[in-house]
């Protein structure tokens, strides 16, 4: 098995690139969609949320208030500290049950947003960045996800720099091309992490 970790910048087409992995065969572990199921109704981690930040986190059909919630911690980084607590070892937990389930011979690609932020480098065998220039980010949060440019530079701003992120890079896929390009580099790079993960399960020499 291999453990890849994906990230880049906030607009640079990860999603789109974990999509296309998945398309030539790639397990995907989604961080941020595992964020969201373990704090689903009925769930320890929704529990523990409301008994952290109170009943008023939740929404009228017993769902979390992200949106709310978000709008709070963001604010203090104490209560931001307070809800990583909660939910990191549980998407943790799970994350690891999932790679428990895939093959032996899988290349099982963990989509961690803030990959480079929380220092998760060391966690994969190997770190492939999406990276794109800041100014197409930015026009693709302004143009794709409707965000005011304000908006978009303060998101940008938050997260890790291009050259923090370029820094912990094995393989960067340059996504400032047509889909045409990116599709051709992703197959590209799965040609070889499918090698990868090949080459670790031949029985070593002695």
């Amino acid at each position: 098995m291999l453990k890849v970790g994906l990230t880049g910048g906030i607009g640079a087409g990860k999603s789109e690139v974990s999509r296309l992995l998945v398309e030539c065969g790639a397990v995907l572990i989604d961080a941020d969609r595992i964020a969201r199921e373990v704090v689903a109704p009925g769930t320890p981690g929704l529990a523990a949320v409301v008994e952290a930040f109170g009943e008023d986190m939740l929404a009228e059909d017993g769902s979390l208030d992200r949106p709310k919630l978000g709008s709070i911690v963001f604010a203090d980084p104490d209560k931001l500290a307070v809800l990583n607590s909660i939910v990191h070892p549980l998407v943790g937990a799970r994350s690891r049950e999932l790679e428990a389930a895939a093959a032996e011979d899988a290349v099982v690609v963990h989509d961690v947003p803030l990959l480079t932020e929380n220092g998760l480098a060391s966690l994969y065998d190997l770190v492939v960045v999406v990276d794109a220039s800041p100014e197409t980010q930015l026009d693709r949060l302004v143009q794709l996800r409707g965000m005011t440019e304000e908006d978009a530079r303060a998101r940008m701003a938050a997260q890790a720099t291009r050259e923090q992120r370029l820094k912990i890079a094995d393989i960067v896929i340059d996504n400032d091309v047509p889909l045409g390009e990116l599709q051709q580099r992703v197959k590209d790079v799965w040609a070889d992490l499918v090698r990868r993960a090949q080459t670790s399960q031949e029985p070593h020499q002695e």
